[in-house]
């Protein structure tokens, strides 16, 4: 298995980054946060090799967090490489690990591609693989429901879920939710 590659990024697709080691070109299907890191100058990319009968593809990651997510995803049920990388490009890996440990189906359900059983499969799955971490803590359940609180209300005014969690990604989180609220309408 191809697990990371260093080299020059030399262009971009659609999904992705065409990167130069040593001469030859590696096609990477990539998330948000690995094509940011391509500037110009050599880069170090985490990789996946999803091999199938009738293709090789490569799944490139910016670090090794997003690259175990992915393939925790690839063990759902109903979770082929494509969706398990809209869904880490979506968040950070630890916001969408609390959102598995909290059972947030919804942020599931906001991906393309995600409906609500996918989610709730994801959910359960992955909780199962994830009991025992620390991803909701004791002192951070207050905070959890803040923010969820100030969600909901953003939805009830119009944002769509991935509006609303862009928009609350942007405030503090020791903010009360009404306060959030207030914000981020504000920043709109």
């Amino acid at each position: 298995m191809i697990a990371r590659l260093r080299g020059k990024p030399v262009g971009r697709t659609a999904d992705g980054l065409l990167l130069d080691v040593n001469g030859v070109g590696y096609l990477v299907h990539a998330t948000p946060r690995a094509v940011a890191k391509a500037d110009g100058a050599e880069m170090t990319v985490e990789t996946y090799l999803h091999v199938r009968e009738d293709a090789l593809s490569l799944y490139g990651f910016s670090d090794a967090e997003e690259r175990e997510l992915f393939i925790q995803l690839l063990s759902v049920s109903g979770i082929g490489p494509k969706v398990a990388l809209a869904i880490v490009s979506g968040s950070a890996p630890a916001e969408l690990k609390r959102a598995i440990a909290r059972e947030d189906t919804a942020r599931f359900q906001a991906i393309p591609g995600i409906g609500k059983k996918t989610a709730q499969r994801v959910v359960l799955e992955l909780k199962e693989k994830l009991a025992g971490s620390e991803y909701v803590s004791v002192g951070e359940k207050d905070g959890v429901a803040a923010h969820l609180i100030a969600r909901e209300a953003l939805v009830e005014l119009g944002y769509s879920l991935v509006e609303a969690e862009q928009a609350l990604a942007q405030i503090d989180p020791e903010l009360p939710p009404e306060e959030r609220v207030r914000r981020a309408l504000k920043a709109v």
